[in-house]
């Protein structure tokens, strides 16, 4: 049983994350148990029907591996188009939703997972889905991430399905302050831990989502799901100092600008973010995220612009630099492992599927995400993500991992808060605390610097876990393992320490 350092969103799913840990449990399996629960009760900001990305650094220092279960384009054999409508919020300081059944694009998150578990996981995997199962039985509260977000779309996006809107409302209509239950979800919880993500591909739960999604007007039928497949992938590497970076590669954007924003940082800031350091972080995010907006979202051909990117970068800095929502978990453990884990259901369709209790995505409708339209793609095409789950591994042995929701800020939270850990020498949690800036449209005519005053979700939820090696392992070793949760979320942190020897003794 090894030390694990735990990083989640919220209380619960640290608790899930501590009870497998406790169990024996690593770095990989805590995490995972961590993100189910989110799963349950992160409402509006992720489901069982969602995509994510999990990265890893193998305990036995081989190189970082991404496995990816991000959101396929459904619609096989079928005629796109319909079962969608736009909404305007101001959340995020504004932004175009489109919601709907049409919206529901092919879920992978939990296949995803249950990759991930069959790697590198040691607990079996009833252990890693029975919190969630619990969490969803007795109810839950919504997080205060969940409350702001629903608090601009309770309406307009979790009102027009009867089942959504009883859930997360009173009597009155206004936003639960109560526990929340929701039918049958705790049922199909039971059925994943059984039968792992079959149930959600070919299972009963895959049959009973396409029915009622294809009945409503959508596109996600059961071929989508059946056909659809976890990939795993060399991680993209970064080396920034003694330590050597992997992150989420090509489809994801999210990823590559990590890894390019890094490069471009050239070890700044150096010590404390002065004012320089703030302007070149300027630059490098108008260099970085420009680039996106020309051309990697709309390429043909992610991969090869994106190394082509990077290798300029690697050429000439100075050239380069003059040219919704989601959660996330990171583990490390003492025996040098380390995952990050970050998913999302976008914004939300704002459906339950009949008979599951699963809250449907809208990653259709991330206009952000989908710069060819709604239904731009061919079916089994992998659709665009910021997310940027990253693990990290040190010439001494150290491991970290870290990661962010964030939509758009995903990205440019991880690098500051990676910059000033590494770079600056800040402690991992004093470089998680300080304040961000980024670049809205960048590039463009309307670009906006923003600079954070007060603390803000906007700007992200970094969430790192960090472990160093040391002579001895235990409660006594306390220092050696880290864990730092974002102040701008309900961020918490565990550390389990296996049992020493003497202190076995007294069990």
């Amino acid at each position: 049983m090894p030390d694990v350092a735990i990083a989640a969103p919220n209380e619960a799913a640290a608790d899930a994350g501590e009870q497998v840990a406790r169990a024996g449990g690593n770095s990989v399996d805590a995490a995972l148990a961590a993100a189910l629960v989110t799963m349950v009760n992160e409402v509006g900001l992720v489901s069982l029907s969602s995509g994510g990305f999990i990265t890893v650094q193998p305990a036995d220092g081989g190189p970082p591996q991404t496995v990816d279960g991000w959101m396929d384009m459904p619609g096989r054999g079928r005629a796109l188009g319909g079962g969608t409508w736009d909404i305007t919020t101001d959340y995020g300081g504004g932004v175009d939703i489109t919601v709907g059944p049409g919206s529901v694009a092919t879920h992978g998150s939990v296949a995803a997972f249950e990759e991930a578990h069959r790697r590198w996981g040691s607990v079996p995997w009833r252990e890693i889905v029975q919190p969630a199962i619990d969490i969803a039985r007795r109810g839950f509260r919504l997080s205060t991430a969940s409350r702001y977000y629903l608090g601009h779309a309770h309406l307009e996006v979790f009102g027009w399905d009867e089942q959504s809107h009883a859930a997360i409302h009173d009597a009155d209509g206004t936003i639960t302050t109560g526990s929340i239950v929701v039918p049958d979800l705790a049922a199909s919880l039971d059925l994943i831990a059984a039968d792992g993500s079959a149930a959600l591909h070919t299972g009963e739960l895959a049959r009973r989502i396409s029915d009622d999604v294809i009945r409503r007007g959508g596109i996600l039928g059961a071929e989508d799901l059946a056909d659809y497949r976890p990939v795993v992938r060399p991680s993209l590497l970064s080396t920034v100092g003694e330590w050597t970076f992997g992150t989420n590669p090509p489809p994801s954007v999210g990823g590559v600008c990590v890894a390019a924003m890094l490069r471009l940082l050239d070890g700044r800031p150096r010590g404390e973010w002065d004012a320089a350091d703030v302007d070149h972080l300027v630059r490098v995010q108008r260099a970085v995220l420009g680039h996106r907006l020309d051309v990697f979202d709309s390429t043909d051909d992610l991969v090869r612009d994106a190394g082509a990117f990077l290798a300029l970068i690697d050429r000439d800095h100075l050239a380069v630099l003059e040219s919704g929502s989601t959660v996330h978990v990171s583990a490390t453990d003492s025996d040098g492992g380390a995952c990050a884990v970050t998913v999302s259901c976008g914004y939300g369709s704002g459906m339950i599927a009949e008979g599951t209790g699963i809250w449907l995505n809208n990653c259709l409708g991330e206009q952000e995400l989908n710069p060819r339209g709604l239904h731009g793609l061919p079916p089994g095409t992998r659709l665009l993500s910021n997310m940027a789950p990253t693990v990290g591994h040190h010439v001494d042995g150290s491991a970290l991992a870290i990661g962010s929701p964030g939509a758009d800020r995903i990205t440019t939270a991880i690098v500051q808060a990676l910059a000033g850990f590494v770079n600056g020498g800040l402690g991992l949690q004093q470089a998680i605390d300080h304040r961000r800036v980024h670049l809205h449209r960048a590039g463009r005519s309307d670009e906006v610097i923003k600079t954070e005053t007060d603390l803000s979700m906007y700007y992200g939820g970094v969430s790192a876990t960090l472990r160093r090696p040391g002579p001895s392992t235990g409660p006594g070793s306390g220092e050696l393992m880290v864990a730092a949760a974002d102040p701008r979320r309900d961020g918490a942190v565990r550390l389990v320490h296996r049992p020493t020897p003497a202190s076995a003794d007294l069990v």
